[in-house]
């Protein structure tokens, strides 16, 4: 049964060669552009969800804002007839109360998705374009026995 790689580099079980410094050059951007997207995937994921769980307070800060004399004062019909501004006033503190549980459901969330996905394991190390033959342990490619802590 394979075991997990040492962490110190002196304690490899097969050296590895280091790579020439333009083969490392080219492997190090090669490895920054990938952990770039999967960033920039982890920004689109937070976005979306963020914005689903959000939208009540969205629209309802943004219904006391655009109904308040003080601050926009629309000439929509719901604004003449249905909100003041006191009820306007109402909207505004409801929405922003209401911000704070949605933020820990929001993150509860992406944090559930990301380990379920696996997204986190996704980034890779740097020692990928340092050396030949360096390799990242997927935990899906793994030993089911294996196990460490960290």
């Amino acid at each position: 049964m394979p075991g997990l790689p040492p962490y110190d580099m002196e304690q490899q079980l097969l050296p590895r060669e280091p790579r020439s410094p333009c083969c490392c050059l080219a492997w190090s951007l090669l490895v920054a552009t990938i952990n770039c997207l999967l960033f920039l995937l982890h920004l689109l994921l937070m976005l979306v969800i963020f914005t689903l769980v959000l939208l009540p307070t969205i629209v309802v800060v943004y219904f006391g804002f655009q109904c308040h004399s003080q601050v926009l004062h629309s000439s929509a019909r719901y604004c003449k007839s249905i909100l003041d501004d006191n009820s306007s006033s109402a909207l505004i503190i409801l929405g922003f109360v209401i911000m704070s549980p949605l933020l820990v459901v929001a993150m509860a969330i992406y944090c559930s998705l990301a380990r379920r996905l696996q997204l986190l394991v996704c980034f890779q190390p740097l020692s990928l374009a340092l050396y030949k033959g360096g390799h990242c342990c997927h935990p899906r490619g793994c030993s089911p026995q294996l196990k460490a802590w960290v």
